[in-house]
């Protein structure tokens, strides 16, 4: 495994943007995490990695079990990103919008 993991491409699979959304409201398990996914917990250790190598989550081990948090200070790079694009969508919604106002107003 890659000591480290850019941050678009963890979160570029739909197991790992999952992972991230429960842990961001509170800090869980491996095995309270496994509940939610049809894979084994072996994948979802292996997905965790991933995310914690690309600085997502951290990790605290006690005794035999692992919690994980989110980290979301790391996704500052993807909003910043995604913001750039921003104008762009906001221009083509607002095209759309009235559009949709012209077609309601003349029928």
């Amino acid at each position: 495994m890659q000591e480290e993991m850019d941050v678009f491409q963890a979160i570029a699979d739909p197991n790992r943007r999952k992972l991230l959304d429960l842990v961001a409201t509170r800090e869980r398990s491996v095995q309270d995490l496994a509940e939610h996914f049809d894979i084994t917990l072996q994948g979802v250790s292996q997905h965790l990695q991933l995310l914690a190598a690309a600085g997502l989550v951290t990790r605290r081990k006690v005794g035999r079990f692992r919690y994980y948090r989110a980290q979301p200070k790391q996704l500052k790079r993807v909003h910043t990103w995604v913001s750039r694009y921003e104008r762009f969508w906001t221009a083509r919604l607002d095209r759309l919008g009235e559009y949709l106002k012209g077609k309601c107003d003349g029928a």
